[in-house]
């Protein structure tokens, strides 16, 4: 595995909360700018990074003299448009000491889920990757609601990472890495060193946010790592009557994940809802027909399921 993201050549970053502003005491500048060195040098290797970045509601916490993070929509958000000036200035400042530009990319769970604004974003984060600037993105929390949120930004990583097809999803972390148990309250708990991501059994070892300040924890961590490692852009469902779990659960995951799904069967079926498109015919019907180079599909046999 290791070796695996050492050669890999697009790589997604995230860093949280805590790192970034140094536990909610300001923006640690050093951290920053030790970030901006070492992506520097992933860049001048031939590599592309995009910067997953938490912190502007922090940011602005500190900057307004708040100590704990508040629970109110507006004053959050309040919080993050204070902040995400700050924290602009800061990441531009940095990666142009090591010869870098950045573009800052605000982004909303309905960019990615509309198909249009989600190929729109894709075409300009690999655009400004092929021109060598490193994107700093983060969620918009000034526009969010709670209905529409990513819901912390390991999961935003994890859809970047997607969205832009990256070999590696890295997240940064104030702690060692994910043990068997809380190390603050289980002395006995041991780090794991390398685990599959589909192991169900880390979410029960991983545990909540462990500060005021970020949002998130060791769960959002592996759930994000969990999503990665599902990616697909296009899933077929073949003739199942899509009933028997976990397997049929695999096409609400890939839908989850950003992915394309297509039922293929000549009657319905309980995932019907779940696709973008129900083909109506037998396997040794369809397959050949959407497995040509050009497909000759004819329009009588199926259609978009209204998804």
């Amino acid at each position: 595995m290791r070796t695996r993201i050492s050669k890999a050549r697009r790589l997604v970053v995230k860093v949280g909360s805590a790192l970034v502003t140094n536990n909610g005491e300001g923006l640690a500048v050093e951290a920053l700018a030790d970030w901006a060195r070492q992506i520097a040098a992933l860049v001048a290797d031939g590599r592309q990074v995009v910067l997953v970045s938490s912190g502007a509601i922090a940011a602005g916490m500190q900057r307004l003299g708040w100590t704990t993070r508040p629970h109110e929509m507006h004053q959050l958000q309040a919080a993050a448009a204070v902040g995400q000036m700050g924290l602009a200035q800061a990441y531009e400042s940095v990666f142009a000491q090591n010869g870098l530009h950045t573009a800052q990319i605000l982004l909303t769970h309905a960019d990615l889920a509309d198909r249009t604004r989600y190929l729109n974003a894709r075409s300009t984060l690999i655009t400004l990757l092929e021109l060598g600037v490193v994107p700093i993105i983060n969620e918009n929390d000034t526009v969010v609601t709670d209905e529409i949120k990513f819901g912390d930004n390991d999961t935003l990583g994890a859809l970047v990472a997607n969205l832009i097809d990256a070999e590696a999803l890295i997240i940064l972390t104030d702690q060692q890495g994910l043990y068997t148990a809380d190390p603050r309250k289980d002395p006995s708990a041991t780090l794991i060193g390398e685990e599959r991501a589909e192991n169900t059994a880390l979410e029960a070892m991983a545990g909540g946010a462990g500060t005021g300040i970020s949002k998130g924890g060791m769960i959002t961590k592996v759930r994000a790592a969990q999503r990665a490692a599902r990616r697909c852009a296009l899933m077929l469902v073949v003739g199942t009557a899509g009933a028997v779990y976990p397997a049929a659960g695999l096409a609400h995951l890939a839908r989850d994940a950003g992915a394309r799904v297509v039922i293929v069967n000549p009657h319905a079926s309980e995932l019907d809802p779940v696709a973008h498109a129900v083909l109506r015919g037998t396997a040794a019907q369809l397959l050949p027909l959407l497995l040509a180079p050009e497909s000759m599909l004819p329009q009588s046999v199926g259609g978009p399921s209204g998804a």
